[in-house]
């Protein structure tokens, strides 16, 4: 392995790590039955969800995991042809 490839597989590992640690953090979703019976939430929490803090952490996953996926395929790439 050369040194670049070092580099990749610790980058990757980190994202991977980061990922599942953002994963963690993330609440459930509460709505329960009340998601069947059409019940809904009209709350201040409802109409300003792309603010909260959730929202944040649910983009930041988003980015992290689309990263790490482009990650392995460039380690892949640069392990098996020799970049």
């Amino acid at each position: 392995m050369s040194a670049l490839d070092v580099v990749l597989s610790i980058f990757d590992i980190l994202l991977g790590v980061i990922m599942v640690i953002l994963f963690l953090v993330q609440e459930g979703n509460d709505q329960g039955m009340g998601a069947i019976s059409g019940a809904s939430s009209d709350s201040y929490y409802s109409k300003a969800k792309g603010q909260t803090l959730e929202e944040r952490l649910k983009q930041a996953t988003k980015v992290v995991a689309i990263l790490f996926a482009v990650m392995s395929i460039i380690l892949y790439l640069a392990v098996t042809k020799g970049f």
